[in-house]
C-alpha cells in the first residue's frame, strides 16, 4: 500500500502562465512535492504552468512523469527531461493513464483543459470509480467563481451536499489536508 507522501500526485494546470502569483504556486508546488517525497504526472509540455511546475519538481530531484497526445507533442512541445514522458494516441487515453499513475489530483489556475480534467476526476469520484483526494490550489482567489458555482449547483440539486474537493491557497498546507482525505494508505 502506498501512502499519499510517497504518492504520485496529478497536478492538472494551465499550458499557459497566467499571472505572477500563478507561477509562483506552481513552483512551489512543484518543489514542495518533490521535496516530500511525492512523484507528480501531469500533461507532460514544457510550456505554462504545467512546464514551470515540473521543472520545480525536477530541479529539486523529484520524479516527474508526463503523458502527451502524440498529437500535441509538437504543439504542446513536450518537456524532454522528464523522468518519463508517456504517449498516447487521444486526450481521453491521456486522462485515464494520467488517472491510472496518480494517488490524488491537484487543480492549480488553468483554462478549459485544466477544468475538464478536474471534472473528469470529481465525477469519477462521485461515481466510486475512484476515492483518490482532489484538491484545488485556489491561487489569489482564481477558483472562487467556480466554488460558487458549485454551491449554486448544490443549493439547486445538481451536486450532492458533502465536499468532493479540497481548496487551500497555500502548497503545503493542500497536501497536509489530501493526506488526511486520504485517510491513511491509499490502495
Amino acid at each position: 500500500m502506498t501512502s499519499l507522501k510517497t504518492a504520485r500526485v496529478c497536478v492538472f494546470c494551465g499550458s499557459r502562465q497566467g499571472q505572477p502569483a500563478h507561477v509562483a504556486a506552481a513552483q512551489a508546488l512543484g518543489r514542495e512535492l518533490a521535496r516530500s517525497g511525492r512523484g507528480m504526472v501531469y500533461g507532460g509540455a514544457s510550456v505554462g504552468l504545467m512546464g514551470l511546475c515540473a521543472q520545480a519538481a525536477l530541479t529539486e530531484g523529484g520524479e516527474v512523469v508526463g503523458v502527451l497526445p502524440r498529437g500535441l507533442l509538437a504543439r504542446e512541445i513536450a518537456h524532454l527531461g522528464l523522468t518519463r514522458l508517456e504517449t498516447t494516441e487521444t486526450l481521453h487515453e491521456r486522462k485515464t493513464r494520467m488517472h491510472e499513475l496518480s494517488d490524488a489530483f491537484i487543480a492549480l489556475p488553468g483554462g478549459y483543459g485544466t477544468l475538464d480534467e478536474l471534472f473528469e476526476a470529481l465525477t469519477w469520484r462521485q461515481l466510486g470509480i475512484h476515492q483518490k483526494p482532489i484538491g484545488l490550489l485556489n491561487v489569489d482567489g482564481y477558483f472562487d467563481p467556480l466554488l460558487r458555482f458549485v454551491d449554486h449547483a448544490r443549493e439547486q440539486g445538481f451536486v450532492p451536499e458533502g465536499a468532493l474537493f479540497i481548496t487551500e491557497r497555500e502548497p503545503v498546507r493542500l497536501l497536509e489536508r489530501l493526506e488526511a482525505d486520504a485517510g491513511g494508505p491509499l490502495p
